[in-house]
């Protein structure tokens, strides 16, 4: 296991906006760790105030271009798991403090530029539907610093 610096960068695009232009994003930097297992890479970090899931733990699978996230913390009662894969619906729950929201995520685009060394950067294109709460498309980028 290897402990890293991650800069991540989230966008969220509201339906018609101009992605460049109209995209409301949030950007951080925070430590987390990197390790392999078989043939996919991990990346783990702990959120934060700033992302809006304090408390809460995110999990990367990596294993080429296919991502598996996942999102739990005990103590405010999150559970989430997607899976990014380029042109695939991915259809599962988000689990909340107010209770489970079913969820659809469609991802556009998987860049995957980490390297076995855990160097690099990850890109995600995708929308997502929650079942009648919100819509939108969202692009988020990880880069190991």
């Amino acid at each position: 296991m290897k402990d890293i610096m991650l800069k991540i960068i989230g966008n969220q695009i509201p339906s018609g906006a101009d992605v460049d232009e109209d995209s409301e994003g949030m950007e951080f930097i925070t430590e987390g760790r990197f390790y392999r297992k078989g043939d996919s890479m991990y990346l783990v970090y702990e959120e934060s105030e700033f992302s809006g899931t304090e408390g809460c733990t995110t999990s990367l699978k990596i294993t080429g271009d296919k991502i598996r996230m996942k999102r739990y913390g005990e103590d405010v009662g999150i559970e989430t798991a997607i899976s990014f894969e380029k042109g695939k619906r991915f259809n599962g729950y988000c689990e909340t403090p107010f209770g489970s929201v079913e969820m659809e995520v469609l991802t556009n685009a998987v860049n995957n530029k980490i390297k076995e060394n855990g160097e690099g950067s990850i890109d995600i294109d995708y929308n997502i539907s929650l079942k009648g709460l919100a819509e939108s498309r969202s692009k988020l980028s990880i880069e190991i610093i």
